[in-house]
């Protein structure tokens, strides 16, 4: 990837919940995966989840460090939420640690590609605009929502991870970085659908790598 889809392009700044109706498609296909149907229905094998959840751990590791990077250059506005975020990211990790126990999952697994090419996209956005990086985090924290809730009330076995992503204090967190984009003003249309793209590449690679 180039930095050229980051460059400053001279047209009005959008809302970015636009962004979702302007790619209903690409939308859909990251926030209504068949992975998150399984969950839902209950027809998701175990070793499917783990690989996911494995995954999902070095994510987070991935995002915690990009977020404490852009909390470092981001406006005084927007440093409240992005620390708060932080801090959230540093418990979600404990919480992955507990899960690994329970599950008797080791999460020191070896990155898949699409979790490997999600970091490399994570790298590229530390040398984007800040706004341009705000709009990318609220892409990437959006789509978590609205796939997890997608997947409630999630099948009995899946059922606690589907709440735990669903909390009324995510959907708030999701709302401020909502409101630090859009105060950023960057038009964020070429990184969402990259931050979409990774992510339905995501979902794919917990299916791919449990077979």
């Amino acid at each position: 990837m180039t930095d050229a889809p980051y460059a400053p392009r001279r047209v009005p700044a959008v809302p970015v919940t636009e962004l979702l109706t302007r790619h209903p498609d690409a939308w859909r296909a990251a926030t209504r995966h068949p992975f998150l149907d399984a969950v839902r229905e209950g027809t998701l094998a175990p070793a499917a989840f783990d690989t996911w959840l494995a995954q999902d751990h070095l994510f987070v590791a991935d995002l915690l460090r990009f977020q404490a990077r852009l909390l470092a250059r981001a406006p005084r506005s927007a440093q409240a939420v992005l620390a708060g975020g932080c801090v959230a990211l540093v418990e979600e990790l404990a919480w992955f640690e507990e899960q690994a126990t329970r599950r008797s999952l080791r999460l020191d697994a070896a990155p898949l590609t699409a979790t490997a090419a999600y970091a490399a996209l994570l790298e590229e956005l530390d040398r984007a605009d800040v706004p341009t990086a705000l709009v990318a985090l609220w892409t990437i924290e959006r789509t978590y929502l609205d796939a997890w809730s997608a997947a409630l009330p999630g099948a009995p076995a899946y059922r606690e991870f589907v709440e735990h992503w669903t909390v009324p204090g995510f959907a708030a967190y999701v709302a401020a970085l909502e409101r630090a984009a859009d105060d950023a003003g960057a038009d964020g249309d070429a990184v969402f659908r990259q931050v979409v793209t990774a992510e339905i590449a995501f979902w794919e690679t917990a299916l791919d790598g449990a077979a």
